[in-house]
């Protein structure tokens, strides 16, 4: 059973589990079965219509895209040759790692010139790696990773099931390596390729405060709350606000 729907399902139980009394017993059992049989209905059909909401939207994502595919594509080609595309593994639902796709916004040696640039990590909690000024960014990279351009490769994850529209952003093993159990509840649920914080300041917002507005979401989570997230989406990904 998916973590998140196990912990609202504990939730439930507990308050059903109310005090009875005698010749009340079976009744209330009775009652709290149904109720609880109703609501694994509703939390079964919301899945399956945000699965249907995400295929379809990623099929049309991809197909309008297609010329900004090309043009990316050419533009990073001319500036720094190939590869065109960066696969990297991530972290999913229930710690599965998948493969993961976005355009190359970095040098080629950008994985070896890490290790040399750790000690300038800008992120406060540590977890997380961010430098608003990261000399391994190229100037097509800069641009296409202000307005998330970079990311709309992850249409293909989203279309294949390793991702959803929205959801918490995928880590990298090495930084799951270093979560708390209450970190860890971030794959209680499939990443997404937009998300509450990403609506909310992007990477100015610290990796705790990420966490808790991820937690938030998967207590919340539903289908007009999706909507909304990715109406807002759009703006903010316009506008560009904490983007780096």
């Amino acid at each position: 059973m998916n973590p998140a729907v196990y912990e609202a399902r504990r939730e439930l139980m507990r308050s059903l589990n109310v005090p009875v009394t005698r010749g009340g017993t079976e009744f209330l059992r009775w009652r709290q079965r149904l109720r609880l049989g109703f609501w694994e209905l509703n939390l079964q059909t919301l899945y399956m219509l945000k699965r249907a909401l995400d295929v379809v939207l990623s099929l049309i994502a991809m197909l309008m895209f297609l010329p900004l595919y090309l043009g990316v594509g050419l533009a990073i080609w001319i500036e720094d040759g190939w590869p065109i595309f960066y696969p990297a593994d991530r972290v999913g639902l229930n710690g599965r790692v998948f493969r993961f796709y976005k355009f190359r916004s970095m040098r080629r040696n950008a994985d070896k010139l890490k290790s040399l640039l750790i000690q300038q990590n800008e992120s406060k909690d540590g977890v997380i790696f961010k430098m608003k000024h990261d000399p391994r960014i190229t100037r097509v990279g800069g641009f296409i990773r202000r307005y998330s351009i970079d990311e709309i490769p992850q249409f293909y994850n989203v279309l294949i099931g390793d991702m959803a529209l929205v959801g918490p952003r995928p880590p990298v093993p090495r930084e799951v390596a270093q979560y708390t159990l209450y970190d860890r509840k971030r794959l209680h649920v499939k990443p997404g390729i937009t998300c509450l914080w990403q609506i909310q300041g992007r990477s100015e917002i610290p990796f705790k405060e990420q966490v808790r507005l991820d937690v938030q979401y998967i207590h919340s989570q539903g289908l007009w709350r999706n909507l909304v997230i990715l109406m807002k989406t759009v703006p903010a990904v316009l506008l560009g606000k904490g983007a780096y």
